[in-house]
């Protein structure tokens, strides 16, 4: 047996979610422990019409963008084994001070913006993230 979710038809309920065909561009690196979040992420951003490149930890992120010209945006998860985002954003920082940096975390952006003194990132997205978060985000800073 289906029952309704709720009582208004299909298209009501569904009227606030828009469709929206932004497409953004140019090379994002994901930064993130999780294979399975790096995969999904991946295919999110291509979906935007980015070309992503993924890093498992701070260490392999900084060289991955000390080779790779021209990285619009890092998305760069806070807990990580080895170098941790706080220490990836700091040195992502040093190599480059215009670089843009959306941090992801299942901490709140409060939790986060308190790990941070001075300049922290450009951004932040709640995991786990949906594509129109994700989207929404980045536009704000493409």
């Amino acid at each position: 047996m289906l029952l309704p979710a709720s009582d208004l038809p299909a298209e009501l309920l569904h009227q606030d979610e828009s469709i929206d065909d932004w497409k953004g561009s140019g090379t994002v690196l994901l930064v993130d422990d999780e294979a399975e979040v790096r995969r999904i992420g991946a295919e999110m951003l291509q979906s935007l019409g980015f070309t992503p490149i993924t890093a498992n930890d701070g260490q392999e992120a900084l060289r991955i963008y000390q080779k790779v010209a021209n990285i619009a945006l890092v998305i760069l998860d806070l807990t990580m084994p080895v170098m941790d985002g706080i220490q990836c954003y700091t040195e992502l920082h040093r190599l480059d001070p215009d670089v843009r940096v959306i941090m992801s975390s299942g901490y709140s952006e409060q939790e986060v913006a308190q790990k941070f003194t001075g300049q922290g990132p450009s951004g932040f997205l709640l995991k786990p993230y949906t594509l129109s978060a994700l989207r929404d985000v980045i536009r704000a800073f493409c």
